[in-house]
């Protein structure tokens, strides 16, 4: 049977990461160069879903033959967008802003093929602990919160913060399996728990 090549929109080593612990390596990492302003009035889970769309469409336009698979999570507080934080600024806000209550990681999952498209958005509720300024003061030194929305990476020091998680730990790493695993089996992408043994 001939594999469909799988290109993956995204630069990220975190979704690179976890495709590996499924067994899926993609053909070629294309990220894609989007414009990811919030629009005016639009909410989080529209925003996260028109994204994981956009890049797909823009990297499926050059690589039109492939399956391509994008996603883009987006954590809200309430109907507010959090930044990617950039700066230690943002960093800080983003971390007290969270600090003691609960908010939603949106993770939206795209794939393209020839055959036509398919998407999941998967909704996830985080709840950290107040935290003090010495712990937000040393998150940021740590510099891991560069790049990542809200101004954490759960997979790293601020799993400590996590009070409570219901929903998917992988999506707001930034990549729900379950459901990525179930669009590239309906795209005719074969697991490899499907060929173990075989």
């Amino acid at each position: 049977m001939t594999v469909p090549r799988l290109v993956l929109a995204s630069a990220s080593p975190r979704r690179l990461e976890l495709l590996a612990r499924i067994g899926i390596e993609p053909a070629a990492i294309v990220p894609a160069e989007i414009d990811e302003t919030p629009l005016k009035g639009e909410v989080p889970r529209a925003h996260a879903e028109r994204l994981a769309r956009e890049k797909a469409e823009a990297v499926a336009a050059l690589h039109p033959q492939a399956l391509v698979l994008a996603a883009d999570t987006v954590v809200a507080c309430g109907r507010r967008i959090l930044p990617k934080a950039e700066t230690e600024a943002e960093a800080r806000a983003c971390l007290a802003l969270l600090s003691g209550r609960a908010h939603r990681v949106w993770t939206a999952v795209h794939l393209k093929s020839p055959r036509g498209e398919s998407a999941r958005a998967v909704e996830t509720r985080v709840a950290f602990k107040r935290l003090s300024e010495t712990e937000i003061e040393g998150y940021v030194a740590s510099g891991e919160w560069r790049g990542k929305a809200g101004g954490y990476a759960i997979q790293g020091h601020a799993a400590i913060f996590v009070r409570s998680l219901i929903g998917s730990h992988s999506a707001v790493v930034g990549l729900p399996l379950y459901e990525t695993a179930n669009l590239l089996v309906g795209a005719g992408y074969p697991l490899w728990t499907e060929s173990a043994g075989k």
